[in-house]
């Protein structure tokens, strides 16, 4: 099934285009990289996909329905770029926020047994149960995300959407963070980066789409890499560096 869909999607701030006629499809399961430069509109783009902004023209869906209408949205977990500096400060503990994640399920009821169950596996599979104590804001900036990454799991969320995630983390947990995301997807979660790094996107993702307000590229990972999409995107001078893992 496909998870999302746009098609001919224009959006723009106050008169000035962001994004202009865009139209791209991620199936389930997927791992989709969002690359362009700084003012390209991939923000901008994550945004209208998960609902937050309603396009000027054209349509956007997910799972089939209008995005900005989507009826189900514990099934998209989103982080955006500014999660960290926003939440790090709060006096809340890794437990309370990964359990955030099961609020839309239990509403103004009391966690049950299968509820707790979901929180300690998410823990789990992010790596982060022995930080369960701790409050958020004495967390480095990966284990952060982590735990942002658990409260979505929660959720029960097939697709996760994540913008830039690892600005400011070492890269010794940039590299554990992105393998993280690669066992997810492996597992079956579609996963929507938006990243500056092009090479960990080449790296980890399945699939590229490089845009500049307007999509020059969409399609596998080594199809980009040889293809001009990069130059025309970015200018001269730009060069692809590759990623172990």
């Amino acid at each position: 099934m496909t998870a999302v869909e746009l098609s001919n999607v224009t959006y723009g701030y106050e008169g000035a285009p962001a994004v202009e006629d865009v139209s791209l499809s991620v199936e389930e399961g997927e791992f989709l990289g969002l690359v362009g430069p700084n003012g390209s509109g991939k923000t901008t783009l994550l945004k209208l996909i998960v609902g937050l902004l309603r396009p000027d023209s054209g349509t956007v869906t997910l799972f089939g329905e209008p995005a900005h209408d989507f009826s189900d949205g514990t099934r998209v977990g989103y982080v955006a770029q500014e999660t960290t500096g926003t939440e790090s400060g709060m006096p809340i503990t890794v437990r309370e926020v990964v359990s955030m994640g099961r609020y839309p399920h239990v509403g103004l009821g009391r966690f049950g047994e299968d509820d707790v169950e979901r929180v300690e596996a998410a823990l789990e599979t992010v790596g982060v149960s022995h930080l369960v104590n701790r409050r958020l804001s004495t967390l480095s900036g990966g284990q952060r995300q982590r735990v942002f990454i658990a409260r979505a799991l929660a959720g029960d969320t097939d697709l996760l959407a994540l913008d830039e995630p690892a600005v400011g983390i070492d890269a010794e947990s940039r590299e554990e963070f992105y393998e993280l995301l690669g066992t997810l997807n492996d597992a079956g979660m579609t996963v929507l980066l938006v990243e500056h790094d092009i090479g960990v996107v080449t790296a980890f993702a399945s699939t590229v789409a490089c845009m500049n307000r307007r999509l020059f590229f969409h399609g596998d990972s080594l199809s980009f890499s040889e293809s001009d999409a990069l130059r025309e995107a970015y200018g001269a001078n730009q060069r692809l560096l590759d990623h172990t893992h």
